[in-house]
């Protein structure tokens, strides 16, 4: 079942619940599981995704993701993620694409998310950001 609630269309949010430091958040998707927040923040990640990622949100996430990419790769902050199944993975880790095309780069990636890229098998290029 898709989520009753989603966002479409960006919203702005300031000082709102779960901002860093006061600093101004949009709020790019949510549904009853997700939210996907920009924090533009010098150094920070471009991109929050805090809740859940399963197959009922997880094409809404690679939507959301390819929206957010400027440059040549999108950094996504994994760390509030509180579950992921292998259709999340997908998304983030794009398996199916040569090491060179792949624009994602992870954050705050957890050890139960590390163990789940290993058992898939596609831990061998993690490509995981170090902030700079």
């Amino acid at each position: 079942m898709q989520g009753a609630f989603r966002h479409t269309t960006p919203e702005f949010v300031l000082g709102g619940a779960g901002s860093v430091s006061g600093v101004e958040e949009l709020l790019l998707y949510q549904d009853e599981q997700l939210s996907i927040v920009v924090r533009p923040a010098p150094g920070a990640p471009d991109v929050a995704l805090v809740g859940e990622i399963d197959a009922t949100n997880s094409s809404a996430v690679a939507g959301a993701l390819a929206r957010c990419r400027r440059g040549p790769y999108v950094v996504v902050d994994t760390g509030e993620l509180t579950f992921i199944d292998v259709s999340g993975l997908r998304v983030l880790v794009m398996p199916t694409l040569p090491p060179s095309q792949r624009w994602i780069r992870l954050h705050n990636v957890t050890p139960y998310q590390q163990r789940l890229m290993r058992m898939m098998g596609w831990y061998y290029q993690p490509r995981i950001h170090a902030p700079t």
